[in-house]
């Protein structure tokens, strides 16, 4: 992984990422509990997934090892979609 955040130019940032993954990962099961960390978390591992979706975009990576981005960013938006209408 820290080759990956290298060839990415981000090893600077590594770290913070791992970790914002860990917490987004966590609030998603503390989430199955409280609706508005569910949210929360959804949100923000979805923002992450676009991030690195257009950093594979940026480094011409195929869409093969683009998919895994893509899918759980589809995946959290869909559960940030759905969290939203639980408190509707």
């Amino acid at each position: 992984m820290k080759n990956e955040f290298k060839r990415f130019g981000l090893e600077k940032i590594g770290l913070t990422i791992v970790l914002l993954e860990i917490i987004g990962a966590f609030g998603l099961l503390v989430g199955l509990k409280f609706n508005f960390i569910l949210m929360i978390s959804s949100l923000g591992l979805a923002l992450l997934m676009f991030v690195g979706l257009i950093v594979r975009i940026k480094l011409k990576d195929s869409i093969w090892i683009s998919l895994p981005a893509l899918f759980y960013m589809t995946l959290n938006s869909y559960i940030f979609y759905t969290s939203t209408n639980l408190t509707t």
